[in-house]
């Protein structure tokens, strides 16, 4: 069954006036609003304020925004800083999923397709062979090597004319954010095609006294090296990797001093067109099927599809994108749910604009300024009360909750806690530091809560230099504390609130 929801029927669903009473308030309380005292002396449970235990986490000059809600009455129960905007990270995502839900539908698949521009006359294609995206964020390698078979079983044996690219479904973007380190693979270029989610795999072995290097496209079968994307080892100690565009080629350097015996890394890729098109022709030369080299064509060609390839309903799509926090994925799908409302392809930014529209419409989500959809960029701003007032919206349908991640309680030695008696689904938001947490908790008595939780220091993140951003002095006790903020909190408004 599909999830599509029609825009008039989700506006009236998820009105904050008739769906959300007193979640509207423009003072919610900073307290519980049943205060219960804290001690287990003499039988009485005792629950420290929220605002201890905020205080308590030892985050230094960070903002921590809370806020909670009954997910059956919409009723806001508490609040601290709920008002105040603050980086959502990778719980982005979550708005991102609803966006492309409510616009393209949990059935909508996505397609890549081999088109024929002339007829197939003795196993020969007498035109152009055409690969062309459909905006899939999810196609891999062994994928297009199931096309390549494909082709072949259709009869295909050969190509008289080009082997033409077309990524145009999409913008093309070189990177998702401006400020991240050029080698971070979270952060790889966007366009209609995308391959591995636009992650090139390099690998180093020590070979006697120097390194052997590859660069391919691997997949669990397969592992096809590519000239796409080009490494040399260079003798120096730092900046571990260097990047430049050398005539549409990733050509990347690696210090040696880093390098070790042995190991690999997935890079990002910047022309995923090409490596698409590098990738499907090795397969199809496997096949029997010889293709000229790749052209990439900013048009798409008329022609008759020989081969299709669909994606996963994008109700999956999304399932495995809020469980692995892939941004490529969260920016493909923002954008293609973008271009059906809107009926053009734009960029990231005035997309993410047309979402946080939507968001504050449809969510009530009235101060969403969302600059992307992966949560990637910092400069995105959502309280947590709009983000409380978007899962209760959502989770009437229910459409997010089902596909949202199962986050384990902990126990005092950080260890996984399945017997915890609350459940959460949620969606956890990671940036040097920065750390979020929202989504839906089931406390002991089955009382259902929609909860967000915020913790920004963005005056620390900005005096970051660009080398000390992937692994920033602090960032990792940062984040541990504040996920322990997180967990109790979350057992607080169990105690309070479901008991």
């Amino acid at each position: 069954m599909s999830d599509v929801i029609s825009r008039r029927g989700f506006l009236a669903a998820t009105s904050a006036a008739a769906l959300l009473p007193g979640m509207a308030m423009a003072g919610a309380p900073a307290v519980s609003l049943r205060p219960v005292a804290r001690s287990r002396e003499g039988g009485k449970l005792l629950v420290e304020s929220a605002d201890a235990l905020v205080a308590e986490a030892g985050l230094g000059k960070a903002v921590t925004g809370y806020a909670v809600a009954d997910l059956k009455t919409g009723q806001m129960l508490e609040t601290g800083a709920g008002g105040t905007g603050l980086p959502p990270a990778s719980v982005a995502k979550a708005i991102t999923a609803l966006y492309a839900l409510d616009t393209l539908g949990g059935d909508y698949r996505f397609a890549t397709r081999l088109l024929a521009t002339g007829p197939v006359v003795n196993g020969e294609i007498k035109g152009d062979l055409v690969l062309a995206g459909g905006g899939d964020p999810t196609l891999d390698t062994d994928g297009l090597a199931a096309m390549a078979r494909d082709l072949k079983a259709a009869g295909v044996t050969g190509v008289k004319g080009r082997f033409l690219i077309w990524g145009g479904a999409l913008p093309y973007m070189r990177e998702i954010d401006g400020e991240q380190p050029d080698h971070v693979g979270y952060n790889p270029a966007i366009s209609g095609l995308a391959l591995n989610f636009n992650r090139v795999h390099f690998e180093w072995k020590r070979k006697g006294q120097g390194w052997g290097v590859t660069m391919d496209a691997r997949s669990e079968k397969y592992r096809p090296e590519v000239r796409v994307a080009r490494m040399a080892v260079v003798k120096r100690r730092a900046p571990v990797y260097t990047y430049r565009d050398k005539g549409g080629l990733d050509d990347w350097t690696v210090a040696r001093g880093a390098l070790g015996n042995g190991g690999s890394r997935w890079l990002p890729v910047r022309r995923p067109d090409l490596y698409c098109g590098e990738v499907l022709r090795y397969f199809a030369r496997a096949q029997g099927i010889a293709l000229k080299e790749g052209e990439v064509v900013t048009i798409l060609p008329a022609g008759s599809v020989m081969v299709q390839r669909p994606s996963a309903p994008l109700r999956e799509v999304l399932g495995d994108m809020l469980k692995y926090s892939t941004n490529l994925t969260a920016e493909m799908v923002g954008l293609a749910a973008t271009h059906r409302r809107k009926g053009a392809a734009v960029s990231i930014k005035a997309s993410a604009a047309e979402m946080s529209a939507w968001a504050r419409g449809a969510l009530g989500m009235q101060g969403a300024r969302l600059v992307d959809h992966s949560g990637l960029g910092a400069a995105s701003n959502v309280s947590a009360m709009d983000m409380v007032r978007a899962l209760v919206a959502a989770g009437r349908a229910p459409l997010l909750r089902p596909i949202m991640k199962d986050i384990h309680m902990r126990d005092d030695n950080g260890r996984v806690d399945k017997a915890h008696p609350i459940k959460v689904q949620a969606k956890t938001g990671t940036l040097n530091f920065v750390s979020g947490l929202a989504g839906y908790m089931t406390a002991a008595d089955g009382t259902d809560l929609a909860f967000a939780v915020f913790s920004a220091d963005e005056a620390r993140r900005a005096r970051l230099s660009e080398a000390q951003r992937e692994r920033p002095e602090g960032g990792r006790s940062y984040t541990r504390r504040a996920k322990q903020l997180q967990q109790r909190l979350i057992e607080r408004w169990g105690a309070i609130y479901g008991s």
